[in-house]
């Protein structure tokens, strides 16, 4: 990037597969039928700005129907303690025509994949928990072999992975690099992001506030500060979670504001500012949360013009990382 800053963009596509642990489908489908309806009006967005992004997909959604998703599925499921969090034991508990728009969504990744900038990374097969008690090294594997098989199948290489509600296991990283795996998505280097399932509820206020607080420092880093340990891959912090839409002003102010505060400093600094969310966050105030996205791509457009601030995807930086290194 020349020595000047970057704003890269994640999302965690998974549609149902994400949240079907902690919601009842059935008062959700408006929700996830807008976010199917959002997703094409986003990518208008990203294309007409020159925005790159990665779309890390869960691999069920490769699948058209449920017949497929039969046949595709890994042979070695995960053996979660908890048995509530199976894809699998949920996927057979709901399979008929109604659920098969909230789980699927083929024709989506093609249409993600054909606007320019955007890379198809992964979210695991079956958004999958690497530090559930229960599941194992072997299942991971399985799990994330499975899943870039059927994106090979689609043309789709996998070189940069997200892990499901942030669960990174190091122990893991090894079984990546063994996949091709280049970049991963790791969390914030601060104490409130150092356990991402903690329920602790100091940790959950101060994560929280931390997204209004315009007196904290910034989540961006350098080039320099990007770690890759000997054959392992590169772990690209995350910055900051694009909460959903709110409708208290005062909150949505302080939101925006912030992340107009921290890319800017990126980009008078030189750094990266890493910016995530899911697809399905849009799904409750499509227009408004489109209207927000639109606001920060204009920003980005000031800082590009003013500081030669860049648009990347994940293994755009990873490219960056080597040619610097």
């Amino acid at each position: 990037m020349n020595n000047k800053g970057a704003l890269v963009i994640s999302l965690d596509f998974e549609l149902l597969w994400g949240v079907f642990d902690m919601v009842d489908y059935r008062q959700r489908i408006e929700y996830f039928r807008n976010t199917r309806a959002v997703i094409p009006k986003i990518l208008k967005l990203l294309k007409e700005n020159q925005i790159h992004c990665t779309w890390a997909t869960v691999g069920m959604l490769f699948n058209k129907n449920w017949k497929e998703w039969e046949e595709n599925n890994s042979t070695i499921e995960p053996n979660y303690e908890n048995g509530r969090l199976s894809s699998y034991r949920f996927g057979n508990a709901v399979k008929n025509l109604k659920t098969e728009a909230l789980c699927f969504a083929p024709d989506l990744i093609r249409e993600i994949a054909k606007v320019p900038g955007q890379e198809i990374g992964s979210h695991t097969y079956s958004h999958y928990y690497c530090k559930e008690a229960g599941q194992t090294l072997e299942e991971f594997k399985a799990d994330l072999t499975t899943a870039i098989k059927m994106a090979e199948d689609f043309g789709f290489p996998l070189r940069s992975l997200v892990f499901p509600r942030n669960q990174m296991n190091r122990e893991y990283l090894k079984v990546c690099t063994g996949l091709e795996i280049t970049s991963v998505r790791s969390n914030p280097d601060v104490w409130y992001w150092k356990d991402p399932a903690s329920e602790d509820l100091k940790t959950k206020l101060f994560r929280t506030g931390d997204a209004y607080n315009l007196l904290s420092s910034s989540k961006s880093y350098s080039f320099s500060s990007l770690k890759k340990d000997n054959d392992l891959p590169l772990e690209q912090p995350a910055s900051r979670f694009l909460r959903p839409y709110e409708t208290n002003s005062i909150l949505h102010g302080l939101k925006m504001k912030k992340i107009f505060q921290e890319m800017s400093y990126a980009a008078k600094h030189g750094e990266i500012y890493h910016l995530w969310w899911h697809p399905h966050n849009f799904g409750e105030s499509p227009l408004e949360s489109l209207n927000d996205l639109s606001t920060i791509i204009s920003h980005f457009g000031k800082l590009q013009r003013t500081y030669g601030f860049k648009s990347a995807n994940m293994h755009e930086i990873y490219n960056t990382f080597l040619n610097n290194v």
